[in-house]
């Protein structure tokens, strides 16, 4: 179960995200499934330049909210960037590189957090089958 903490360190990257007009969030408690953190989010953007810019929209704001990342991995023109809170991954992609990589059919097992657990709308965010 994620902890009040957790989610709202999720929260603020969510609403980053969706500022910066990410699409597709998906939220993953992945607690009981690894070692290394507690949470993913996930996200998509329309390019490699739309990928930048929400990496950078979720960094100010954790940077606001007291958190920075433990790692950033790429710069947004490989169509990928990973965002390490500890806690928290988060994954902005290139609709290409989400649909080659397909981390939701990887992370299957983990529960989805709903975006009323984090006092966000449903817009941006997406279905999980």
């Amino acid at each position: 179960m994620l902890t009040a903490e957790n989610l709202d360190v999720m929260r603020v990257a969510a609403q980053a995200a969706l500022d910066k007009k990410a699409f597709q969030l998906v939220g993953l408690e992945v607690t009981e499934l690894t070692s290394y953190a507690d949470a993913l989010l996930l996200c998509s953007a329309a390019s490699d330049r739309q990928v930048a810019a929400v990496v950078d929209g979720v960094v100010a704001s954790l940077k606001a909210a007291g958190r920075r990342p433990i790692h950033v991995e790429g710069d947004g023109r490989g169509g990928w960037v990973l965002v390490d809170y500890g806690e928290l991954i988060v994954h902005i992609f290139t609709e290409e590189k989400r649909a080659y990589y397909a981390l939701e059919g990887l992370w299957g097992d983990a529960p989805t957090v709903a975006p009323d657990e984090l006092g966000l709308g449903k817009l941006g965010f997406a279905e999980r089958s």
